[in-house]
């Protein structure tokens, strides 16, 4: 078991070498499970960009701490539950910063319960914790 300074427990370790930059670079897992390209936004090409993977990464994450909060609130998780995740590269006042919205579709509860299950979601993702106060983001119930 590998810890940290400060004696919290690390479950999962990420391991990826880039190469390169948004045009053309790429980057493979240590487990050769991701192997892209990348390409920078709007420019087209095959390649994924970074905001792409942000996305896919934090509304999958976003999909996991809400089946905790239904855990805890005990509801189910509806079998057709989605997140489009949106992010944003946008260049301001202070250079190049991010901004994002994750619109959540939760069929069949109660708006009420399904909020719930957002609200409390913000609270225990990693990404959204990661992410509070440093980029804008919009959570909305579909």
């Amino acid at each position: 078991m590998t810890t940290s300074v400060n004696t919290k427990k690390v479950l999962y370790t990420a391991r990826v070498h880039t190469a390169g930059n948004r045009d053309g670079g790429v980057s493979r897992s240590d487990d050769g499970h991701l192997d892209i390209t990348h390409s920078v936004p709007g420019k087209g090409g095959s390649g994924i960009n970074p905001e792409q993977l942000l996305a896919a990464g934090w509304s999958a994450c976003f999909q996991g701490a809400m089946a905790l909060a239904a855990g805890q609130l005990k509801v189910a998780v509806p079998a057709d539950t989605a997140v489009d995740a949106e992010v944003d590269l946008v260049f301001g006042p202070d250079g190049y910063v991010l901004q994002a919205r994750l619109n959540v579709s939760l069929p069949g509860l109660p708006r009420d319960t399904a909020q719930a299950l957002v609200d409390s979601a913000q609270k225990t993702c990693p990404y959204s914790k990661a992410l509070k106060g440093n980029v804008d983001v919009t959570y909305t119930v579909a």
